[in-house]
């Protein structure tokens, strides 16, 4: 009995400690950017391709980028104020704080600034529109849509198995072949495919990782993630199966490189935590360093290349 009110006192010292920051700090932890590098990966990975070639356009990186980062901040704010209202961020939360569920931040104004992050992807898609015209008009309107219905609708997708691969598709493939053809590279060669699985995976792994944690929680408020589906012994393998895969592609388009002998090593590292860490908040430190095992992935192929 006496157990049970360890999860609203550590709520409780968790929100004072978090009250005392300044508001702006509260926003940028609510808008999760320690993570927001995974839509800017593929951006600069499309770019290294048009840049290898000779089509590099700043205008399309610079343009491409805050689209994609735009959107991923407005998912972020938009699932921060919708999982408040629909209960599943309670006290005994595992993941990293939740702004509007602990009551230092409004859900509306949170989601106001989440339409807000989607209409400067807008403004900056319709400069991107502009330059690619239908194909990146039904890219972007994917996109925003993905962004919308992963928190909200009778089925938010961020409750259902098949968010890891719309993930590889989305933050992988599509963003990478999208920003290499506004830029002039073939979008579906092999080589702009396979770059665009190696930025997908790891994020997908760091989903995994997500809905790994959160695997009670999600039960309890009725989601059926895929870390639920298969379990906590497959979703470890899982995890470990991204970082390898990523991995063995950037291998695959290099060689044998000691470029990539950092991601390789925390890769390693990544599994290692992940196959023996218990699920508890000590897994959310797995988050930033799964983010940048992709971008000291992409590193390692662009200077082994």
């Amino acid at each position: 009995m006496s157990a049970q009110p360890a999860a609203p006192a550590a709520q409780e010292a968790l929100r004072a400690r978090l009250g005392a920051l300044p508001r702006p700090l509260l926003w940028v932890i609510a808008a999760r950017l320690k993570t927001v590098s995974l839509s800017l990966a593929p951006v600069l990975a499309g770019s290294w391709l048009a840049a290898r070639a000779g089509l590099w356009r700043p205008d399309v990186t610079l343009a491409a980028g805050l689209s994609a980062a735009a959107i991923q901040i407005g998912t972020n704010l938009w699932n921060d104020a919708a999982d408040a209202a629909r209960g599943v961020d309670r006290a005994d939360r595992l993941g990293p704080p939740r702004l509007t569920a602990l009551g230092l931040l409004e859900g509306a104004q949170v989601r106001r600034a989440a339409l807000a992050a989607f209409g400067l992807a807008t403004l900056a898609g319709l400069y991107l529109t502009a330059l690619g015209g239908a194909p990146i008009v039904a890219i972007g309107l994917a996109s925003l849509l993905m962004g919308y219905l992963y928190s909200m609708g009778p089925w938010p997708m961020s409750g259902l198995p098949f968010g890891e691969a719309l993930v590889i598709l989305f933050f992988g493939l599509v963003a990478v072949s999208g920003t290499a053809w506004l830029q002039g590279v073939a979008p579906l060669a092999p080589e702009t495919l396979r770059l665009g699985a190696m930025i997908g995976l790891p994020a997908a792994a760091v989903l995994i990782l997500n809905n790994h944690r959160d695997r009670a929680q999600d039960a309890r408020a009725g989601r059926r993630t895929l870390a639920i589906v298969i379990g906590p012994t497959a979703s470890r393998a899982l995890y470990f199966g991204f970082l390898a895969g990523a991995f063995a592609l950037g291998a695959a388009a290099v060689g044998p490189s000691p470029w990539l002998a950092p991601a390789g090593g925390l890769a390693l590292w990544l599994g290692h935590a992940m196959a023996h860490w218990p699920i508890s908040a000590d897994l959310n430190r797995l988050l930033g360093q799964t983010a940048l095992f992709q971008l000291l992935l992409l590193l390692g192929v662009a200077l082994g290349g």
